[in-house]
C-alpha cells in the first residue's frame, strides 16, 4: 500500500502547491504566457466537474461536492482491494492518480471557500479576516493550465458551426485533472494486462 500512498501524496502536494501559488499570485482571468500562444497560465475558477464542466445553482454544487466525496471513498476502498488481492502494479498506479485527482478537486470545493477570500479583480488573500468567500462544499476549483495550440475558423460549409472560431484545445484545467486523465487513459491502454480473462 505504500506505493500507491505516495503517488497520491504526491500528486496532491503539487496539486495544491500550484494552486496555492495561482490563487495568491494572480486575480480572476490574469495570465501568463509559458511558451508564446501555445501554453498559457490562465487563472479561471469552475464550480463543477474536470475541464470547466459545470451543474447549475447552489444544490447542484452541493450535489456535485457530496458525489465527489462518496465516489473519492468508493476508489479508495476498491484502491485498498486491489492491493489486497495483489493486482498489477500499474492499474494500482493508475487508480491511485485517479484517487489523487479527485481528491484534489474535492480540496479546493470543500475548502477553498472557507480558507481564501474572492478573487475577482484582486488577487486573493489567505484566511481572510473576514472569513472566505463561501461556505463548507460550496468552493471553487482552481483551473489554470491552457493549451491553445490550434486556433481559426470553421470553413463556411461546416455544419452547425461553419465560419465559427475554434481553438484545440479550448478548456482550462489543473494538475488534478491531469492526474485523472492519465490513470483512465493508462486503464484504457492496458485493460487487457490489467483485467485479464480468466480461462475455465
Amino acid at each position: 500500500m505504500r506505493k500507491p500512498l505516495l503517488i497520491v501524496f504526491l500528486v496532491l502536494l503539487v496539486d495544491q502547491a500550484i494552486k496555492f501559488y495561482v490563487k495568491t499570485h494572480f486575480f480572476l482571468g490574469e495570465e501568463y504566457r509559458v511558451a508564446g500562444n501555445w501554453f498559457i497560465l490562465h487563472f479561471t475558477e469552475n464550480n463543477g466537474m474536470a475541464f470547466g464542466m459545470e451543474f447549475a445553482g447552489r444544490y447542484g454544487k452541493l450535489f456535485l461536492s457530496s458525489f465527489r466525496i462518496a465516489a473519492v471513498a468508493g476508489i479508495g476502498w476498491y484502491l485498498y482491494d486491489l492491493v489486497r488481492k495483489k493486482a498489477p502494479m500499474g492499474l494500482l498506479i493508475s487508480i491511485s492518480l485517479i484517487l489523487a485527482g479527485a481528491l484534489g478537486n474535492i480540496i479546493d470545493s470543500s475548502f477553498y471557500g472557507l480558507l481564501f477570500s474572492d478573487s475577482n479583480y484582486e488577487i486573493a488573500s489567505f484566511l481572510p479576516k473576514g472569513g472566505g468567500y463561501a461556505g463548507f462544499l460550496h468552493g471553487r476549483v482552481v483551473d489554470m493550465f491552457y493549451f491553445p495550440i490550434l486556433e481559426g475558423h470553421f470553413p463556411s460549409w461546416f455544419p452547425i458551426w461553419g465560419t465559427e472560431e475554434f481553438i484545440f484545445f479550448r478548456p482550462v484545467f489543473n494538475f488534478s485533472d491531469s492526474s485523472i486523465s492519465v490513470g483512465v487513459f493508462m486503464i484504457l491502454l492496458f485493460q487487457k494486462k490489467f483485467f485479464p480473462k480468466k480461462i475455465d
